[in-house]
């Protein structure tokens, strides 16, 4: 498996980056760790005539709180920074839980969460976590920049609302009152297996009555799924096991699964089930966001 030739670009700045991509239009792609585009050039599955390297880029690689305003996570922050971040294991611990169930610790260390992101891939352990607690995202291109929720990021398999000359460049956690949170996964094997299904919950409490209540699911649908029926069931109830049990079967009947090599859609159905219950109750229980 060898490489194509290309033309290879280290820009000093987004703005520069973002440039390059505009004017080279759909001969460029963008490229931080690596661990998904060079992969798929090995594998002749993408082409690009120029790549634009953006994981160099200081700007990008910041992990801060900044208070008003929430944890910031530049988008060229590896998986290994996020898991091993003192301000997330302060402030959201399950997005840092997350990040260390991603993969294996080799592309742990080059992959990055904007990569992660813009890949746009159901079976993604960063986004449900990260939309559980109504995460927002700053793209920027050549037109200006623009911030979404990043639930409104995703629009199918592989497919984002980022134009060709746009960039991910940071996500922020708003300081929005969720007193627990975690992500579950079923992968097929111990390290590096990608989530059969994923599972995160993020609940606001007072004393033990479900205030609010996010359910996100991953890689039962095209693309990460709040189980909104769930979280709606949830919403000024007692806490408990009864209560629980019913939100797993909503949000089994709310994901939309396929089946294929690693498991049925019934199984993931039956899975998701299992999953929405012991992340409501660990996020409920446990208290860390």
């Amino acid at each position: 498996m060898y490489l194509q030739d290309f033309e290879y670009f280290r820009p000093g700045s987004v703005e520069e980056a973002c440039q390059l991509l505009f004017t080279y239009g759909f001969k460029a792609k963008a490229i931080a760790g690596g661990t998904d585009v060079l992969i798929k050039m090995k594998k002749d599955l993408l082409a690009p005539e120029v790549l634009v390297a953006i994981g160099q880029l200081p700007q990008l690689k910041n992990i801060e709180y900044i208070p008003g305003r929430g944890v910031v996570i530049g988008a060229g922050a590896t998986h290994n920074d996020i898991q091993n971040s003192k301000v997330l294991h302060e402030k959201y611990l399950s997005v840092a839980e997350a990040a260390h169930q991603m993969a294996n610790n080799q592309v742990r260390n080059l992959g990055t969460v904007g990569g992660n992101i813009s890949n746009a891939v159901p079976s993604a352990d960063m986004p449900p976590i990260l939309i559980a607690l109504d995460t927002t995202v700053k793209i920027v291109g050549t037109k200006g920049e623009r911030t979404l929720l990043l639930e409104d990021v995703f629009t199918g398999p592989n497919q984002t609302v980022l134009e060709h000359d746009e960039l991910i460049t940071e996500f922020v956690i708003p300081d929005n009152g969720f007193t627990g949170s975690t992500y579950f996964k079923f992968g097929l094997r111990a390290s590096g297996a990608l989530a059969v299904v994923g599972v995160a919950a993020a609940v606001k409490m007072e004393g033990d009555v479900i205030k609010d209540a996010r359910i996100v699911l991953g890689a039962v649908s095209p693309v990460p799924l709040r189980a909104k029926k769930a979280e709606n069931f949830l919403k000024g109830k007692q806490a408990g096991g009864e209560l629980f049990t019913e939100a797993g079967i909503m949000a089994s009947h709310e994901c939309r699964p396929i089946s294929d090599i690693r498991a049925s859609a019934e199984y993931r159905k039956d899975m998701v089930r299992v999953f929405t219950m012991r992340a409501l109750d660990k996020a409920v229980n446990e208290g860390h966001v």
